[in-house]
């Protein structure tokens, strides 16, 4: 088992975004803004969600792979630290999903 963390991936497409390394696959991606960005997280999405219904264990973890590192590639463009997504899913556990998203619900309603 791998001692590999999601913060060790967020550290790490933190600096290959930030280094301008022309042969940085993230650096690159990160060049082309958000809506690239969004775009590539979208195509990974769906290709991990057609993984999972052909019950391809394989495919499946290498989509959620690369789903995860385009999350974070999209979370950096977009100025939204890892550290603050944790803290969101921290305070969601204090509740139930049903819960939470009443909450938010009512907050979009108002």
């Amino acid at each position: 088992m791998t001692a590999y963390t999601l913060e060790d991936l967020a550290e790490t497409v933190r600096l290959r975004a930030a280094s301008g390394d022309p042969g940085s696959y993230t650096a690159r991606l990160v060049g082309k803004g958000v809506a690239k960005c969004a775009q590539k997280l979208g195509e990974e999405a769906v290709e991990a969600a057609i993984a999972a219904v052909e019950r391809d264990r394989e495919g499946l973890t290498a989509e959620a792979a690369d789903l995860l590192f385009h999350l974070m590639v999209l979370l950096q463009v977009s100025g939204v630290s890892f550290e603050e997504v944790k803290a969101e899913l921290e305070r969601r556990t204090g509740q139930t999903g049903l819960e939470e998203k009443a909450s938010r619900g009512r907050e979009s309603a108002g």
